[in-house]
């Protein structure tokens, strides 16, 4: 059993043991916080440092931005200021010019000023000098009537009847002259109509409808196309029945016929000719026979297209490649096809107003002028070949008849042959559908106006119908009925003896009286 004096002093020493472990203990903590003191104290010194050195390095590149923004504010004030001295420069100038205008108008404006005055000033002296005139006129008149013996309107009724007497003669030698023409001259007057009309359009015809021009790389290809003793131009006449024409036309030949597919045949195998550089007899026969073949196709895809446009269907095939021929024909330079086709829908659309088959309308429109694609081949009128053409392969009595009819080779009976005739008068007779220069066309128009103008007492006239009739008006105080009829007749002579112009011109004047008041 333990004694007390050993528990006492196991108490003691664990007491001292306690005392000098708190002193180390408080020893080691006392050492670590003077450390820690220190090196927080030696962090905060470094933090200062970094804090002071990168404050001086953000004061530099503050300084040096502002020094930037300063020198780039600086240049943009100098762009500024140079643009506001150009503007300045510009309004000074426009300011310049707008002064120098004003002066111009200001001095233009006295200048109308100056020139009203001498105007009213004329005017002035125009109406005295009027008046002046019409006192001369009235004596002038009145001794006359007392020298005549006869008063004004009885001179004016002597005048009329003497202008109807010789208006009468006239027109007995005329009415007899053509009967006279008629019976014993028909024949020979309506050849020498229509050689005169070939006369008149066979120059421009021929030159530009009858031939066309192919164009070579260079001169030594026309020796070429001649070859040995002419060979080949005759291989090539030969195997398209088309003339060659080689002259001094510089890198050009002429192909000349009156078979415009044919032409066009040889047209395109003398291009391809050409372009190959291979011309010899054979080579010619076998490119002609290729074209051929192409041309064909063309026209039958060219008459299968106008069926299509203008939606007639059921045509025989044989008629639709001749309405392909016609792509290749013209008349008066006026192409055959698109004629045909807006003859088409012409008749179609005056068809619909009348309450015609619309469709049977199209199709005699479309097939009229299809005479006109074998006619070098056939004679006799296109109107009746085209008839006959149509016969053969089928086409309905009407339209075999509106066909023939279209130029009264036959008398027309119906109402679809009517509107065939006017639809093709419509379409070869607007303006613009068959050759004629516009200058000439307007001078026309022109020449019309001035003659209807030329004549006293006319106020205006109007040139109206693509020129086949002239609308005069005239002054009705100045113009009584009687003078208006006889000045509607010396301006239809003036027209006769200084114009030319296909058909007739109507002259219709106009002499017009209103009385106009006021109620008040």
């Amino acid at each position: 059993m333990i004694d007390i004096t050993t528990i006492l002093l196991l108490l003691l020493f664990t007491a001292i043991g306690a005392a000098v472990g708190y002193g180390v203990a408080r020893f080691l903590f006392s050492k670590k916080h003077h450390q820690d003191v220190e090196e927080a104290s030696r962090l905060r010194k470094e933090a200062e440092a970094e804090a002071r050195r990168l404050l001086k390095e953000a004061e530099v590149q503050a300084k040096e931005e502002a020094l930037q923004l300063k020198k780039e504010a600086e240049r943009e004030v100098a762009e500024r200021q140079g643009e506001l001295r150009s503007r300045e420069k510009r309004l000074l100038q426009r300011e310049q010019q707008i002064e120098k205008k004003k002066e111009l108008v200001d001095s233009k404006e006295i200048e109308l000023l100056e020139k009203e005055k001498r105007i009213q000033t004329t005017e002035s002296r125009l109406k005295d000098r009027e008046k002046e005139i019409e006192a001369l006129i009235s004596a002038q008149r009145e001794k006359l009537e007392h020298i005549s013996g006869m008063s004004k309107e009885e001179a004016k009724e002597q005048l009329l009847k003497s202008f109807e007497a010789e208006v009468r003669q006239d027109a007995g030698k005329l009415l007899r002259k053509i009967e006279t023409e008629t019976k014993d001259l028909a024949d020979k007057k309506a050849r020498e109509i229509i050689a005169l009309a070939i006369a008149r359009y066979a120059g421009e015809y021929v030159a530009e409808r009858t031939v066309s021009v192919v164009a070579l790389p260079n001169e030594e290809m026309k020796g070429r196309i001649i070859g040995r003793e002419g060979r080949n131009i005759k291989a090539i006449e030969a195997a398209t029945g088309i003339d060659i024409i080689i002259d001094d036309t510089p890198e050009a030949v002429l192909l000349s016929g009156f078979n415009p597919v044919r032409r066009e045949v040889a047209r395109v195998a003398l291009e391809r000719l050409v372009l190959d550089g291979r011309i010899h007899p054979a080579r010619i026969e076998e490119v002609v026979r290729k074209v051929e073949k192409e041309i064909d196709a063309a026209i039958r895809e060219a008459g299968e297209q106008a069926t299509f446009d203008v939606g007639v269907y059921g045509i025989h095939p044989e008629l639709v490649k001749l309405l392909g021929k016609l792509k290749f024909r013209t008349s008066y330079a006026q192409n055959v096809l698109q004629h045909s086709v807006e003859v088409a829908f012409l008749c179609g659309i005056m068809a619909a107003e009348l309450g015609v088959d619309v469709k049977k309308a199209k199709r005699a429109g479309l097939l009229h002028d299809i005479g006109k694609a074998v006619d070098h081949e056939v004679e006799g009128s296109h109107a009746i070949i085209g008839a006959d053409l149509a016969k053969k392969y089928g086409e309905p009595r009407d339209v075999i008849h509106a066909i023939a009819a279209h130029h009264e080779d036959v008398k027309p009976e119906s109402v679809l042959a009517v509107l065939v005739q006017a639809a093709d008068a419509l379409s070869g007779a607007r303006p613009g559908a068959r050759r004629e220069m516009l200058e000439s066309y307007v001078k026309r128009l022109e020449d019309l106006e001035r003659i209807a103008t030329s004549f006293k007492g006319v106020e205006k006239s109007f040139a109206i119908q693509a020129g086949r009739e002239i609308r005069i008006v005239v002054n009705s105080e100045s113009i009584s009925d009687a003078e208006a009829a006889m000045l509607c007749r010396d301006i239809t002579k003036k027209i006769e003896s200084e114009l030319t112009y296909p058909g007739q011109i109507k002259v219709t004047v106009i002499r017009e009286t209103r009385a106009v008041d006021y109620a008040k």
